[in-house]
């Protein structure tokens, strides 16, 4: 996969941050691995239930060859791999934090202004 260098004009270093961890599960395998360290595709697929197995191998895949997350292979029986991210990985650290930092104050939003069932907010620890 091309990868460019988005240097040209101002707001392109962030087309350069997205081109590595725009894909609709990404940012949430990052944070898993930021959280863990280490997770096994089926600690990562428990997990993002959400996410298909195909999805996943798909994403992490890339992740893997932008050099953000490295893929560990044990030579055992069964076989055994488990994903960590590597330290070019670890300096996204910051961006996907201020992820999470927005999403809980969206999330916090969207009850107060009762644009969310509060039932479900409350059983995510979300008070209206």
């Amino acid at each position: 996969m091309q990868r460019h260098i988005y240097a040209c004009q101002d707001g392109c270093p962030v087309q350069s941050t997205l081109q590595i961890i725009s894909g609709k599960w990404k940012a949430v395998i990052l944070y898993h691995l930021l959280k863990n360290d280490t997770c096994r595709f089926g600690e990562l697929q428990r997990k993002i239930e959400d996410c298909s197995s195909r999805m996943l191998a798909l994403q992490l895949n890339e992740l893997e060859k932008d050099n953000v997350v490295k893929k560990n292979v044990y030579s055992v029986m069964p076989p055994k791999t488990d994903y960590t991210l590597t330290e070019f990985g670890k300096s996204l650290a910051p961006v996907v934090e201020a992820m999470e930092k927005w999403g809980d104050h969206y999330n916090q939003t969207i009850v107060k202004e009762g644009h969310a069932n509060a039932e479900d907010c409350r059983a995510l620890g979300y008070e209206s």
